[in-house]
């Protein structure tokens, strides 16, 4: 909104509108976390009870289990699809019409501007989702158990300091 419609900014992102997107952000968390939680309370843990991570993770909790985790991965993929996705989605949106808008910038001074600003953000985003997809979309891929306390890493550390 700010690089498209600058000068309608104030007009379409107004208090009300901020307070619906926190809601359905803290909705979604809230919900995601409770089903997540619920499906938790259901498993058996018989084997070993350290978890060989750098914090409580879901899917470092499910590899502890010796219950079936068809219907936790299931949700964790399903969850994920909606908490994740959605909003990148709503991210590569975003960045189409801010090319489009880039594109039609008269001057190189203002593409430039525009592309470093952009370009530093994108980075973080890509590296945060490229993450997070690794680790919650395709949990079962690997059994590595270093790559996931990295990619972990990646998106609690890594991200939030750049």
């Amino acid at each position: 909104v700010v690089i498209c419609h600058p000068l309608h900014y104030t007009v379409i992102m107004r208090e009300e509108f901020c307070v619906f997107l926190v809601a359905v952000s803290w909705i979604l968390s809230c919900a995601s976390s409770l089903s997540h939680t619920v499906l938790l309370t259901q498993l058996s843990f018989c084997a070993a009870n350290t978890i060989p991570h750098v914090f409580c993770d879901l899917a470092a909790l499910l590899k502890l289990s010796c219950s079936d985790i068809f219907l936790n991965e299931l949700v964790m993929f399903t969850v994920g699809v909606v908490v994740i996705t959605l909003p990148f989605m709503c991210i590569l949106v975003s960045y189409g019409y801010i090319g489009a808008t880039i594109l039609g910038v008269p001057s190189t001074k203002g593409i430039h501007k525009a592309l470093s600003t952009c370009g530093s953000h994108l980075s973080v985003v890509s590296l945060y989702y490229g993450s997070i997809f690794g680790q919650y979309l395709f949990p079962t891929v690997s059994s590595f158990i270093d790559k996931d306390v990295i990619v972990a890493l990646m998106y609690t550390v890594v991200t939030p300091t750049l």
